[in-house]
């Protein structure tokens, strides 16, 4: 790991902005001080007053690998996500076959030493069948455990009242809950199938999988926390209505958290004419007044983090009618930069974004040594240029293996320009560098 130095920096780092040096020294930050001479680094980097921001930390990706390599694999993919400025990402369990047994998750684990170029963790997924299993879990060895309380099928749906209790009684870490109430869904879709078959419009897909759906699982998960004392996240809010099971305020004070996804603070019901299914994910894109609440949400602390919920499928599959087209977006090459247009339109301060998309998810998920510009910690960290002009993003290749993002007809004005992931030149100036390597994650056994 080489020695880098970045010189005329602005950080942002625990709510400031200064302008620093930043010195880096096997593979950890060494010195941040106004000025930093008289070093002989291997690498020097003339930052130019862009922003040093510490990499954003995805705590929730699908990363597809193992079971659909022909959607994404972890080599693909993390090197979108170093392009796109994340440095460490938390793969979902639901692959095939799915992370519900500690030999899956070490399968797993070493498929990312061998070819992932940013730092990885895994969620562990639950089922009917382990609970005991999931019991006995080790927190440091798992970023978190999963539970799909409805929108999914097979061994990974999990509505059964009993079991709902007894994981939430017997959870050894954090909880995170992907809600939405399948029986609302079924009945919601009914009239649209016999009215349009297969062939629903795509605009339809906030109207099946509404805010009534969502907010009867996300209700009931909330009450569970509460009754069992249950470390709970509640991943991808979409709705205003959701808001108001979620308290404002400090990270450290709340047994209860919440995350929104970067396409429900940019997009909204209306782009669905122009974009159709390729933004079908699951909960939906719903209307503006909702994508507005969350944005809202943010600043008060109601919602503490912000992730992609990256979910790559082909765009042969993607074109399929609304009924077989899967739901998910590729957005881990761009979701970073475009939300800096939120600090770009005054939505939102360049220090809160900061903290919800590196801070935060370093203290809920409790990761040693990363998500701070500080002395001492793993160097995660990305240098974001604003540019001049607008640029569209359709002049740069799409690093993830679908080929396809969803915002190939936007311009941004923000750039990542370099990306330092645990003390090396991940992505500089267009390029990835190959001999990069991702460590994994270290979680506390305690968490906030």
């Amino acid at each position: 790991m080489s020695r880098i130095l970045i010189r005329n920096a602005r950080l942002v780092n625990e709510g400031k902005v200064f302008d620093a040096d930043l010195l880096i020294a096997h593979g950890r930050i060494e010195k941040i001080a106004g000025s930093i001479n008289g070093l002989n680094a291997f690498v020097e980097i003339d930052a130019k007053g862009s922003w040093l921001v510490p990499g954003m930390i995805d705590d929730q990706v699908h990363f597809r690998e193992p079971g659909a390599a022909h959607k994404a694999t972890m080599a693909s993919e993390s090197r979108a996500a170093v392009a796109g400025g994340i440095t460490s990402f938390m793969d979902m369990p639901n692959t095939n076959p799915a992370t519900l047994s500690v030999a899956a998750l070490e399968s797993k684990k070493a498929r990312a030493a061998a070819s992932s170029v940013a730092n990885y963790g895994f969620h562990f997924g639950v089922s009917t069948d382990n609970l005991d299993v999931v019991a006995g879990l080790n927190p440091r060895d798992v970023a978190g455990v999963k539970v799909f309380m409805g929108a999914s099928t097979g061994d990974m749906l999990v509505d059964d009242p009993r079991v709902l209790e007894r994981l939430f009684a017997n959870v050894p870490t954090i909880l995170l809950a992907h809600c939405e109430h399948t029986p609302s869904i079924l009945a919601n879709e009914k009239p649209y199938r016999e009215q349009f078959g297969d062939f629903i419009p795509p605009a339809m897909h906030p109207v099946i999988r509404d805010a009534d759906a969502c907010y009867r699982s996300s209700s009931l998960a909330v009450e569970l926390a509460n009754k069992f004392g249950t470390r709970l996240h509640v991943l991808h809010l979409t709705t205003a209505k959701e808001l108001a099971l979620f308290e404002p305020g400090p990270l450290n004070n709340k047994l209860i958290t919440a995350e929104v996804c970067a396409h429900h603070l940019l997009f909204d019901d209306n782009d669905y004419a122009s974009l159709g299914n390729l933004i079908k994910c699951n909960p939906a894109i719903k209307t503006r007044e909702d994508r507005d609440a969350l944005r809202q949400a943010l600043l008060c602390d109601r919602i503490d983090v912000i992730g992609t919920d990256h979910a790559p499928h082909t765009l042969a599959e993607k074109q399929r009618p609304y009924a077989s087209a899967p739901s998910g977006l590729p957005l881990v090459q761009h979701a970073f930069p475009a939300l800096f247009e939120l600090v770009e339109e005054g939505v939102l301060p360049i220090t809160q974004l900061v903290q919800k998309t590196s801070h935060a998810v370093a203290d809920l998920f409790a990761i040693q040594e990363r998500g701070y510009l500080r002395e001492g910690y793993w160097a995660d960290m990305a240098l974001i240029k604003r540019l001049d002009e607008p640029r569209p993003v359709s002049l740069d290749p799409v690093l993830a293996h679908c080929q396809w993002t969803p915002f190939q007809h936007h311009q941004l004005r923000h750039q990542v320009i370099t990306t330092i992931v645990s003390g090396q030149l991940a992505w500089q100036d267009g390029v990835i560098n190959e001999k990069c390597q991702g460590l994994p994650l270290a979680f506390s056994a305690q968490r906030v």
